[in-house]
Order: structure tokens, then sequence, then C-alpha cells
């Protein structure tokens, strides 16, 4: 486990635009029971391709965007341990990615970027990428 102080800030990063942390397995099997329209998950890391691409091409791509999905929720690997194991489970057959980036319809995944599409592109690769996704999966003609 990280320190709570560590990973703070890793956590406002999303939190400060609008997602919402689902902490434990509990509020992950509430929330995807219960998932109505479009949700971006972001499973978020401490790993440097998690601070130099993902969390930043995530709110690119959101705050350029026309298209959005409905909701923002995220669990953090390494920290919210229970909750990203059962976010992982949703994200089946996919292995556990972390960090990762997940667009779900109601309760089914319809788009996963896993860490080895994150590692070694830059923010704007992802945030492009990103917007392509929100226009196929989260527009009126999805």
């Amino acid at each position: 486990m990280y320190p709570p102080q560590l990973v703070a800030p890793m956590k406002a990063d999303l939190t400060n635009v609008g997602f919402q942390e689902l902490l434990t397995a509990q509020d992950v099997d509430n929330y995807m029971q219960n998932a109505q329209g479009t949700t971006l998950v972001m499973i978020n890391s401490v790993c440097g391709c998690a601070a130099g691409a993902a969390r930043p091409g995530v709110k690119a791509a959101l705050q350029r965007s026309e298209v959005k999905p409905d909701k923002l929720v995220t669990v953090f690997a390494g920290v919210d341990r229970d909750a990203t194991e059962k976010m992982r489970e949703y994200t089946l057959p996919y292995p556990p990615s972390s960090p990762a980036i997940a667009i779900f319809k109601d309760d089914e995944l319809v788009h996963f970027i896993e860490r080895h599409h994150i590692e070694g592109r830059s923010a704007e690769m992802i945030a492009q990428h990103l917007q392509m996704a929100f226009e196929e999966f989260c527009g009126e003609n999805a």
C-alpha cells in the first residue's frame, strides 16, 4: 500500500475534474449494477505513464471533446485494492492492467485501453484516441 499523502494528488488529479472515486468492491458493484448510459473508467496508478500520459490524456480528451461519457469513475490500483480487483472483473477478458481506461455502455464494456497502449505514447496521443472513442461509443448515434 502506498501512503495516503503520496497518492492524494494523483487521486485529486481526476476527482478535481469530476471523477467519482469507487473505494470498495461494494462501491464498484453498486455502481456497475446500476450503470446507465456511458461511463469512462480510469484505473489509476502511481506509475510514470499514468502521470505523464494517461491522466493528462483523459483530462485533455474530456476538455476538448463535444461528445463525452455520461459519467466518470475511477479506482486506484495498489491503493484501493478490493475496488480495483472488482473493477477488473468487469473488464474481463482483458488481463489486469494499470493504468487502464475503459468505456462502458450501461454495464457492457465497449472499449478498453490497456497499459501497453499507454506506455510510450504521449498524452496528446491518448487524448486523440479517446476523442475518437467518445465519438464512436458515446455520441447520439453510438
